[in-house]
């Protein structure tokens, strides 16, 4: 059964409002309160027709999923204005949050030199500020519908950009298992796959609509997993007054010995640690889980020992013990490793060397490679609206409202990669013509 769904739920207002209501102002660039700009860009996140679907595609897709406990969480983190960061409960107090560092630090899991020279301090580098920090229900900073999908000039990188983002990445990950089903899970009567195409369609090589497959691949971590995984940039990447955003602090590894003592750099994006730290503090599977974790390195080709290690930092945030819930396992020199899951449980394949490794952690991580494109996208579309800003009345000098008035809203109604494609296909009059649409509607 295809994974992508018709049903669709209203909700950005309502999120957008309650967030409206929460967010206390606070210095611009000022990382250990909530972004000044969260406000604002809660605001235009909720009048881009763009965002407002993708939300509406996001919780149509968590509406199908099967798992009920698993459905529940994803439609409460997409819907409930009042979601828990969970993980963040009983982490109020710096003296709290300062244990927690220490055995980051004390395991290798984070650069003490990336630590001090981090502006804004570790415990704002680990703990972004949240709102009801003390709560037994800690909230989120801003909505998840308002955040960008990456740091400030990176992909997607305006108001709204992070459910942009996860709706191409869900989709990918679905036509991807699809694609798997489509080349190999489809045996004749001899056990061999065959490549299932319609038989009406062979000749022209169009793209054909092809039927479930036998291989069992989890349907519901596929459209489960790209969601969860940028989770947490709504309280990384928030907004400050100027209409750019807070620095994200790479963790996860040292940078030096990460491989089990060996060389390596395992460290990654924090958004990507809490993340996976909020999965493991809802109790969701080790499936569901440790595909999360396989977003930014798979855990082949030699990089298992860094999905390991987001889960190591992971479950120390989530103040959990990640081998007892079955996110890790320990092979016979000790090591912690990814566990054998399903059926793999037969014969455990760290004990012969190699890596126990489900489809649906490659097939995620292939699906959240859209940033090859949609970085440049951002850099390249930003060139064409310096060009052509002055024709609208803004100047680049005016950082503020350069950003807030006329970028921002820009790529929150179009987007970079459809300005680009659109610039590359018919040149600068087609992305003019588009600003000025804008300019009709009063966006800019």
């Amino acid at each position: 059964m295809n994974p992508i769904r018709k049903k669709t739920l209203p909700l950005l207002a309502a999120v957008t409002l309650a967030h409206l209501a929460l967010c206390a102002p606070a210095s611009a660039d000022d990382q250990t309160r909530p972004g000044s700009g969260n406000a604002a860009a809660a605001t235009l996140a909720g009048q881009s027709p763009l965002v407002r679907a993708a939300m509406r595609f996001l919780v149509a897709q968590a509406d199908g999923i099967g798992d009920r406990s698993l459905k529940a969480a994803m439609l409460d983190i997409l819907t409930n204005p009042a979601t828990c960061v969970v993980h963040r409960r009983g982490l109020g107090s710096a003296a709290a949050q300062d244990a927690v560092i220490r055995q980051l630090t004390d395991q290798g899991l984070i650069s003490p030199a990336d630590a001090a020279a981090f502006p804004a301090g570790v415990r704002a580098a680990v703990f972004p500020p949240i709102l009801r920090a003390d709560s037994d229900c800690p909230q989120l900073p801003q909505p998840f519908a308002s955040a960008p999908g990456s740091a400030f000039g990176g992909h997607h990188s305006y108001p709204g950009g992070l459910p942009v983002h996860e709706s191409n990445n869900d989709l990918s990950d679905v036509n991807l298992a699809s694609q798997y089903q489509a080349i190999y899970g489809h045996a004749g009567r001899d056990g061999t796959p065959r490549i299932e195409v319609d038989d009406d369609d062979r000749d022209d090589h169009r793209h054909r609509e092809r039927r479930d497959g036998d291989l069992p691949i989890d349907t519901d971590v596929i459209v489960a997993a790209p969601i969860w995984h940028d989770w947490a940039k709504s309280i990384v990447f928030q907004w400050n007054a100027d209409g750019s955003e807070f620095t994200e602090f790479n963790f996860g590894g040292a940078g030096t010995l990460d491989a089990w003592g060996a060389a390596g750099d395992s460290r990654t994006g924090g958004h990507h640690i809490m993340s996976i730290a909020e999965s493991m503090s809802r109790g969701l599977s080790p499936l569901m889980v440790d595909t999360q974790a396989s977003a930014h390195s798979a855990p082949t080709l030699g990089n298992e020992y860094k999905v390991v290690n987001w889960l190591r930092a992971a479950a120390v945030i989530a103040r959990i013990d990640p081998v007892q819930r079955g996110y890790l396992t320990r092979d016979a020199a000790g090591r912690l490793r990814l566990p054998a899951i399903g059926r793999l449980g037969d014969v455990d394949l760290n004990v012969a060397g190699q890596t126990n490794v489900r489809v649906e952690y490659t097939l995620h991580n292939l699906s959240d490679a859209d940033f090859t494109y949609s970085g440049p996208a951002i850099a390249s579309v930003a060139v064409l609206l310096r060009t052509l800003a002055p024709e609208f009345g803004y100047g680049a000098v005016d950082t503020t409202t350069f950003n807030t008035r006329f970028r921002n809203p820009v790529l929150s109604h179009l987007s970079g990669e459809r300005l680009l494609v659109l610039y590359q296909g018919q040149g600068l009059e087609v992305v003019r013509q588009a600003l000025q649409r804008l300019k009709a509607q009063g966006v800019i």
